[in-house]
């Protein structure tokens, strides 16, 4: 029900707040084929602020989402992303596992003490719901659980930002200072550059479906040429000096991770290296932090701590570069995929069942697009990969990887940013599959976003993950990983990834029956729901690894090490432990590339010192569960899916 214009100044006066309306607003023409919709068009009426503004800015923190009332990852409620820290929480588990962060069998295993530094107080940026709150005299838990009135909470927050800057425009143009400043950002760059994003969705439009089916369309508005020298009067710190390794456009500081010797002879927080020249770059790999913006960068700076190469904010999307990408970061629990990968962790706690903003996840996608080109990266799931996709280094290290960003980054979206869209690349027949649910309508309930292994529902939100069986019926047990549970089937719980398979992932055909498909997966059948009408996955095209004939099976390895021959005297040769799976004859697994073997020696603080061995031995990178594996070339056959 639409709120007269009448009662807004009564209320926000009452708040202190003294907005005055700005007369005569000419609402832009939208469609309404839903209550949304409405909702957003009666509280831009109600409050005074461009409808296309209040879209806009809505549309780059949740895409119209309302999240059945689920925080996002830098605690954001609802389609205005009102974010309430003290109710979502702030601790999480991704710096506190048993994983290795740098994985290296060369050196003592690495496991800094977890959250050394933490806030005293959630920032302001991170407690809007109270400013909205007090705004509409109403309570934070309404706004947070309320779509509508959460959508009122932000109009009346932008009104408010718009009134304390003086300005009386019903014009979109004319509110480019009060966007930047609901981004929450501390700095000028990062406010211009949400709200460069905002009016850049204003101008080209969008529509589309939301997570509980509501369709919205911003019409596009062509023409809007904000004043964006309004953020200068927002009173932001100056900008942070600015990281040479990032595209243009988005917002991007340096704050360096130290390379500092330690007593005792130890040093941090990564390793200073020559890449590409000594080694290539072949891998993206995507994390989330399980902590606050201010407390990883924190962590970052401590030299005895560990050191990635980027994070990105969550509510604005700004990014940080800690590493330069020639060097290696400690991140990935695997010293091969360090070695070989740059390190991105995006602010957020995949273990409670958050959301990813919009903007974190258009920032993060220009910087890996721009990454991606820069080093010959293929923009695929093979390269472009998960912390939960990085495998074990041994078979006793499996149990301990970590598996963020979990499953509710939505790859699919991310992949569309990127301009490489996950869709059908071969004919229905192929024998490979791309795994591609609907994200907005592929929902699944996890366990354990409370604590680990509680068995206690999640919240239900959508999923980039699909569900393996032993059988062709949801009834049936899930699947058995050995490195992660010995003898015992997987659950449901949100960190195991033992029987699920992730949105972008290539498998190869195992069988069909009905409405299922069957991958292999792990060395077993691995049966999910893949009806036409409501397709978990699409044909794909591609190579698979199967045993050459005589080999009964063959060893699957979680690094592409060289042969001990291949070592020089003063460089400890590297163990290749086989994993606890079997890749048995007639098995067949999607080829992700074809590597050379290499150990990066660095465990001196001298940087003459590290050493690059290159062997003779060539691997394959399989997508073997839902980590991948190395098995050698030779001992498997490389043939076209179909």
């Amino acid at each position: 029900m639409a709120r007269p214009v009448s009662r807004l100044p009564r209320r926000l006066a009452a708040a202190g707040a003294g907005v005055v309306l700005a007369a005569g607003l000419a609402v832009p023409a939208q469609a309404a084929e839903s209550p949304r919709q409405r909702e957003f068009t009666d509280a831009a009426a109600e409050f005074g602020v461009p409808l296309d503004v209040l879209l806009g800015v809505s549309y780059l923190e949740s895409r119209w989402d309302d999240h059945a009332g689920s925080p996002s990852t830098s605690a954001g409620y609802g389609p205005m992303h009102l974010t309430d820290l003290r109710a979502a929480g702030g601790v999480g588990s991704e710096f506190d596992s048993g994983e290795d962060p740098r994985g290296d069998d060369a050196r003592p295993a690495l496991h800094p003490a977890a959250f050394a530094v933490k806030p005293a107080a959630p920032p302001p940026s991170l407690q809007t719901v109270g400013e909205a709150a007090a705004l509409l005299h109403t309570d934070a838990a309404k706004l947070r659980t309320d779509a509508e009135e959460n959508i009122r909470g932000g109009a009346a927050l932008l009104a408010y930002y718009q009134q304390q800057l003086g300005i009386h425009s019903s014009a979109a143009k004319d509110w480019y200072g009060a966007v930047a400043r609901y981004s929450g950002a501390e700095d000028t760059t990062a406010a211009r550059t949400f709200a460069d994003e905002v009016f850049d969705t204003i101008s080209k439009g969008q529509s589309r479906t939301t997570n509980d089916d509501q369709t919205l369309t911003l019409a596009a508005a062509l023409g809007v040429t904000p004043d964006r020298t309004q953020v200068a009067r927002l009173g932001l710190r100056a900008d942070a000096p600015t990281a040479a390794e990032c595209p243009k456009t988005v917002a991007c500081e340096s704050v360096p991770a130290p390379y500092q010797e330690l007593p005792e002879g130890g040093y941090g927080n990564h390793d200073v290296a020559g890449r590409p020249q000594s080694q290539k770059i072949d891998y993206i790999v995507l994390h989330d932090t399980e902590t606050t913006w201010d407390t990883a960068l924190k962590l970052a700076q401590k030299p005895s701590y560990l050191a990635w190469h980027y994070t990105v904010r969550s509510s604005d999307g700004l990014i940080a570069q800690h590493v330069p990408t020639k060097d290696v970061g400690w991140h990935a629990g695997n010293w091969y995929v360090n070695s070989k990968s740059i390190g991105i962790e995006h602010e957020g706690f995949g273990a409670k069942g958050t959301w990813y903003t919009e903007a974190m996840y258009q920032s993060s996608a220009k910087l890996v697009g721009y990454l991606a080109r820069r080093y010959g990266i293929p923009l695929d799931r093979a390269h472009i990969i998960g912390h939960d996709n990085v495998p074990g280094t041994t078979p006793s290290t499996i149990a301990g990887m970590h598996w963020d960003p979990g499953p509710y980054w939505d790859w699919s979206h991310y992949f569309d940013l990127l301009g490489a869209p996950l869709c059908p690349t071969a004919r229905p027949g192929s024998g490979l599959v791309t795994i591609a649910p609907s994200f907005e309508h592929n929902r699944i309930t996890f366990t354990g976003c409370d604590q680990n292994g509680s068995g206690n529902p999640c919240p239900v939100m959508n999923s980039e993950a699909v569900v393996l069986h032993t059988e062709p019926a949801d009834s049936a047990p899930l699947l058995k990983d050995p490195g992660l549970h010995g003898t015992k089937p997987s659950t449901m719980d949100v960190s195991d990834v033992g029987s699920r398979v992730a949105t972008g992932q290539r498998y190869a055909i195992a069988g069909t029956q009905g409405d299922w498909t069957a991958i292999w997966y792990l060395g077993q059948k691995g049966w999910f729901h893949n009806p036409r009408n409501a397709p978990a996955a699409v044909p794909a095209r591609g190579s698979v690894a199967t045993p050459k004939p005589g080999h009964a099976s063959v060893p699957v390895y979680g690094r592409a090490y060289p042969e001990a021959s291949a070592y020089p005297a003063n460089v400890p040769v590297q163990e290749l432990a086989p994993m606890p799976y079997t890749l048995a004859a007639g098995q067949r697994y999607a080829v992700g590339s074809v590597v050379g073997s290499e150990y990066f020696s660095a465990t001196t603080f001298d940087p003459a010192k590290h050493v690059v061995v290159r062997g003779k031995t060539k691997y394959v990178e399989i997508q073997f569960g839902h980590r991948v594996e190395y098995v050698e070339l030779d001992d498997v056959q490389l043939q076209p899916a179909a």
